[in-house]
């Protein structure tokens, strides 16, 4: 019996959050059984978390052991990890099985290097992918077949959009899609706090942040308008939004953000050469 993918199994090194995330998408669009997904993770916290959301996810008392029989192997450590556990699966990977990588920083080449496969796909995937909300950003080996990147683009898709890069954009993704919710989070953090400030209860200074924050990412979506037309139309002159805007410009929170994103591209790039 196969999933209603045709991957014959499915292994995941890690079951953290972003694990979880994409296991319970790939089932919940009916892309991969939960009893064809194999998961190692030494956490007894997080396959209990696996068990409850995923139920009939299996694990393995090994990388090795997980990866056996697997078609695709999804490795889902932190970085400082990655070596060690490549090490283990390499093995043990069967010569025509896949491996995906959502390890931040680390290049195809060393992940090939560590696990004896050159059939590598690189992910960049974001914590959005949590509620199907994701940004995947991919890159692959000329060896991965053109059959199993579109199966593996599918499976993403299950999560949020997907987009493919050149490797040498991956890490400057990472800075800014990789990290952004971090971002994008301390915004409405601020803007609730503001609202709290200027009188209003949390509650609703909170859900007012988050609505407005998730609205205007509609909006951008949907029109396709650049970000200064949407904050050209809501300046009036002598206005709110324009006194507001004035602040933000003299404390440079538009130059902070731009330095955000590429200090976290730069130490994407600085994990891969550790």
């Amino acid at each position: 019996m196969t999933s209603p993918a045709g991957i014959e199994s499915l292994a995941m090194i890690g079951g953290g959050q972003m694990a979880l995330a994409l296991a319970e998408g790939f089932c919940r669009a009916n892309l991969v059984a939960a009893d064809r997904i194999t998961v190692f993770d030494p956490s007894e916290a997080a396959r209990a978390r696996l068990t409850a959301r995923v139920p009939g996810v299996h694990f393995a008392p090994s990388s090795a052991e997980a990866v056996r029989n697997a078609g695709l192997v999804f490795l889902a450590v932190k970085p400082q990890q990655a070596a060690v556990a490549c090490q283990e699966l390499a093995p043990s990977i069967p010569h025509d099985a896949v491996l995906v990588s959502i390890v931040a920083g680390l290049p195809l080449a060393t992940l090939a290097d560590l696990s004896g496969t050159k059939r590598i796909i690189r992910v960049m995937p974001n914590t959005p992918c949590l509620v199907g909300r994701g940004v995947s950003v991919v890159c692959r080996t000329p060896d991965v077949p053109a059959a199993t990147a579109q199966r593996v683009h599918a499976l993403l898709a299950a999560v949020g959009t997907v987009h493919e890069v050149d490797e040498s954009l991956l890490d400057a993704v990472t800075g800014l899609s990789g990290s952004g919710p971090g971002f994008v989070a301390l915004l409405v953090e601020a803007l609730s706090d503001g609202g709290v400030r200027a009188g209003l209860p949390r509650p609703l200074a909170l859900a007012l942040a988050v609505e407005t924050l998730a609205g205007t990412a509609a909006l951008l979506e949907q029109t396709g308008e650049h970000p200064a037309q949407i904050k050209d139309r809501v300046s009036s002159p002598g206005g709110t939004t324009i006194a507001g805007l004035a602040v933000l410009e003299q404390r440079g929170v538009r130059s902070a953000l731009i330095d955000a994103v590429v200090a976290a591209a730069a130490r994407a790039k600085e994990l891969g050469k550790s």
